[in-house]
C-alpha cells in the first residue's frame, strides 16, 4: 500500500481547497437525461439557469455539453433569465447525466497556490444504479487534458458529493456511502481512508453514519453536514420525532459532538432545519437545505416552497456574512434526487 502512494498528490504537495476558497470557475454538465427527471426535465431549466446566472456574477461558469444543438438551447435558456453570457463557457465533453459534483474533476492546488492538478476518480453512477456512465467517467481526464493539468487516476470509485472539506486537513464523509459494497468492496475502511488522505492531501477522515431518506447515492455528506469554515459545520436536524429522518440525523448530530479536529478542538455545530417532506409520485425526495453551493459572491440554497425556507436562508446567511445568500426554488430539480451542490463542482483560482 505504501508504494501505491509514492507519487500521490499529497506527497507532491497538492491538496483539495475548501469550497469557500476563491474560485476560477464553477463546472456544470448541462442536464439532458429525461430519465433523471421523468416528466419534469423541461421544468428544471429555469431554476437551473437562475443558478448559473447567480454564480456567473462572481466567476466563470464552465458547462460540459454534448453537441452544438445543446449549446444553442443552453444559450437560449440562459438568455431568458438574463445570465451574463460573457462569463459562461461551453466545452464539448459529452456526458450521460448532469451530476457534475460526482463525475466532474476534483481540482487540487499546490501548497504555494501556483499549480493546479486534477484527480479523476472512478465513477460508476452510485454503485451501478444508472447505466450507462462511460461518458461521465472520463470527463475529468478530458478537462485535465484540455487545460494541460497534472492528472492523478486512483483506480477506485469516489464521488465528490460523498466528501466534505474544511481546507485544514479534515475530510468528513459517511460510512453508508463509502463503505457500501457497491463502491469498493475490495477495500477496508482504513484503506479507503488512506486513498482519501493521499489523493485529497488531508490529515484525517471523520465518519458520520447514514444519509437522509430518499438519497439514492447511499448517503452523500452534502445532503446532511457541510463545513462553513475550518471548525464550523452546518448540519440538518429533523424536528418531528415521527419523521423517518429524525433518528438518523440525531445520531449524526451526536457523532459530530464527539468529533475532534487535529488540534483537539471540538467542532462548532450549527443546526439547520429540514424542509417538510417533499413527495412526488409517492416518492420521498432527498430535499435538504444542506445541498447549498458556495460561489465567490453568493451562496445558492435550494428552497422547497416550505415554511422553513426563510429560516434556513437566515441561518446560512449568518454563516456567510461576506456573501449574498440566495434561495432558488428546487422543487422540480429535486425530482432528479439532487440539487445545486450535486450539480456543480468548483475549480479553485491560482493564487
Amino acid at each position: 500500500m505504501m508504494n501505491l502512494f509514492n507519487d500521490s498528490p499529497k506527497r507532491s504537495g497538492y491538496a483539495f481547497p475548501p469550497e469557500w476558497a476563491q474560485h476560477e470557475a464553477t463546472w456544470l454538465s448541462w442536464p439532458h437525461k429525461e430519465a433523471s427527471w421523468p416528466g419534469k426535465l423541461e421544468t428544471i431549466y429555469t431554476p437551473y439557469c437562475q443558478f448559473i446566472k447567480a454564480v456567473a456574477e462572481g466567476e466563470k461558469v464552465r458547462i460540459n455539453i454534448n453537441n452544438e444543438e445543446t449549446r444553442a438551447f443552453a444559450v437560449s435558456e440562459l438568455e431568458k433569465v438574463g445570465a451574463d453570457l460573457s462569463n459562461i463557457e461551453f466545452y464539448f465533453n459529452a456526458t450521460n447525466d448532469a451530476w457534475c459534483r460526482d463525475h466532474g474533476p476534483a481540482f487540487l492546488l499546490s501548497a504555494d497556490g501556483k499549480d493546479k492538478a486534477v484527480v479523476d476518480w472512478g465513477y460508476n453512477a452510485w454503485g451501478g444504479k444508472y447505466p450507462p456512465f462511460d461518458l461521465d467517467d472520463v470527463v475529468p481526464t478530458k478537462i485535465a487534458s484540455h487545460f494541460n493539468l497534472q492528472l492523478y487516476t486512483p483506480d477506485i470509485v469516489m464521488e465528490g458529493g460523498s466528501v466534505e472539506f474544511n481546507g485544514a486537513g479534515t475530510i468528513l464523509t459517511t460510512t453508508a456511502c463509502l463503505l457500501n459494497e457497491n463502491r469498493n468492496p475490495h477495500l477496508s475502511k482504513s484503506e479507503i481512508e488512506q486513498y482519501l488522505l493521499e489523493y485529497y492531501g488531508a490529515e484525517q477522515v471523520l465518519w458520520l453514519g447514514d444519509g437522509i431518506v430518499g438519497d439514492d447515492t447511499d448517503g452523500h455528506i452534502d445532503d446532511i453536514t457541510r463545513f462553513v469554515n475550518e471548525n464550523t459545520v452546518l448540519t440538518v436536524v429533523e424536528s418531528n420525532p415521527l419523521d423517518e429522518n429524525y433518528i438518523l440525523l440525531q445520531e449524526n448530530l451526536n457523532a459530530l459532538k464527539e468529533m475532534r479536529l487535529p488540534n483537539g478542538e471540538a467542532l462548532n455545530i450549527i443546526k439547520l432545519p429540514m424542509p417538510s417532506p417533499v413527495i412526488h409520485e409517492d416518492t420521498r425526495l432527498p430535499a435538504s437545505y444542506a445541498n447549498f453551493y458556495i460561489a465567490n459572491k453568493v451562496v445558492v440554497v435550494p428552497t422547497f416552497r416550505d415554511v422553513n425556507d426563510s429560516i434556513a436562508l437566515e441561518i446560512i446567511q449568518q454563516a456567510f456574512p461576506d456573501r449574498a445568500v440566495i434561495g432558488i426554488d428546487s422543487t422540480d430539480i429535486i425530482w432528479g434526487l439532487g440539487s445545486f451542490h450535486c450539480l456543480s463542482q468548483q475549480e479553485p483560482a491560482i493564487q
